[in-house]
This record gives C-alpha cells, sequence and structure tokens, in this order.
C-alpha cells in the first residue's frame, strides 16, 4: 500500500465533526443541555481553525521542500 501525506486539516475537521456529533447525542439522550443552535458556530470555528491548520502545513511542508532544492 502506498504511503500517503499526513494533513493535519483534516485530522482537526474529524475531531471537530466527532467532538459535535458526541455533543448531539448527548444531548438527545439527554445527559447534555446546551441550545442546539450552539453548534453551528463551533462547527464554523473548527473548520476556520482546519484551514488556518492546513495553511500552516502547506508552508512548512513547502519550505521543507525549498531546502532540498539547494
Amino acid at each position: 500500500m502506498r504511503r500517503h501525506d499526513f494533513e493535519p486539516g483534516k485530522l482537526v475537521v474529524g475531531l471537530v465533526l466527532l467532538g459535535c456529533a458526541v455533543a448531539y447525542l448527548g444531548a438527545a439522550r439527554g445527559d447534555l443541555h446546551f441550545p442546539s443552535y450552539v453548534l453551528l458556530p463551533v462547527l464554523g470555528a473548527g473548520f476556520c481553525l482546519a484551514g488556518l491548520v492546513s495553511s500552516v502545513a502547506f508552508a512548512v511542508r513547502r519550505r521543507k521542500g525549498a531546502g532540498r532544492d539547494r
């Protein structure tokens, strides 16, 4: 099996979606009590964080690649 590049932005998105799903399931069971409209801003902030992490990872990967050409 071929190896693939590690993409931390996808990891962050997965963790945010998993956390929101667990929170939603907890609210459905009655274990957690919070307004349901809170999840939408959390998802938006998670996607923004994932974009930032992806940008930083791309910049680091690009800088490391530029050092090899010299």
